[in-house]
């Protein structure tokens, strides 16, 4: 168990690192001016001079968000190494990371890549874009694989008394007791708390009105208006 436990741990840290590597090869093609220019992930993230076009290409936010995010899921992939606490971290970022940028990737090359100056005639997605995806998921999963073996490891070890999905477990359980003691009102109750609500809107209502009347009066007395 330990051994495949390092290897999924090794893993993902390999396809967090593939993820990272990916925004440095060809993510789309733009038609444009008759010609095609081929871009990197690297280039849409932090902007980029175009040859034979004066304005540079303008920086992507989103883009350049999910290399952020794979290059977290790389840093702390590694960390947990080091620090145990990076077990939840690496496989949150890198799920957030991939969620995101699968939904930017499938609503077209236009609502995820910012290709201003250019106004082109045609986008095309390299398939990088998709690796780099597919790398962020294959991280997550690897990544949550090593958080349960691992944690499942400490357990038989004695340095946990419950694994994850035991305590989530309990948890539920103390959440079902405790939801069991609460007292809920019967309609009677619900009707009269309810019109005492009403009630007292309506009288902070016209207090506001009152006083809001009042010093506008006053105002206009003082300023002769």
């Amino acid at each position: 168990m330990k051994a495949v436990n390092k290897i999924s741990q090794v893993l993902a840290v390999l396809f967090s690192a593939a993820a990272v590597i990916f925004f440095f090869l060809p993510f789309a093609t733009v038609a444009f001016g008759g010609k095609d220019y081929t871009f990197i992930g690297a280039q849409f993230a932090f902007g980029t001079g175009i040859e034979g076009i004066k304005d540079a290409l303008a920086k992507s936010g989103q883009v350049l968000f999910c290399f952020i995010l794979a290059l977290l899921t790389l840093v702390f992939s590694g960390l947990t190494f080091k620090f145990k606490k990076m077990r939840y971290w690496a496989p949150g970022v890198g799920l957030a990371g991939a969620v995101f940028m699968l939904v930017r990737v499938l609503r077209g090359a236009g609502h995820f890549i910012d290709h201003r100056p250019l106004e082109p005639a045609k986008i095309s997605y390299e398939p990088f874009v998709w690796f780099t995806v597919a790398a962020l998921f294959a991280a997550v999963v690897f990544g949550i694989c090593h958080l349960f073996i691992d944690d499942r490891i400490m357990v038989s070890e004695g340095k946990a008394k419950r694994t994850i999905i035991q305590r989530i477990i309990h948890a539920l359980r103390d959440y079902k007791s405790e939801i069991k003691k609460i007292v809920w009102p019967g309609p009677r109750d619900v009707v009269k708390n309810t019109l005492v609500v009403i009630a007292v809107c309506v009288l902070v209502g016209i207090f506001i009105w009152l006083v809001d009347f009042g010093l506008s009066w006053l105002i206009r007395l003082v300023t002769g208006a």
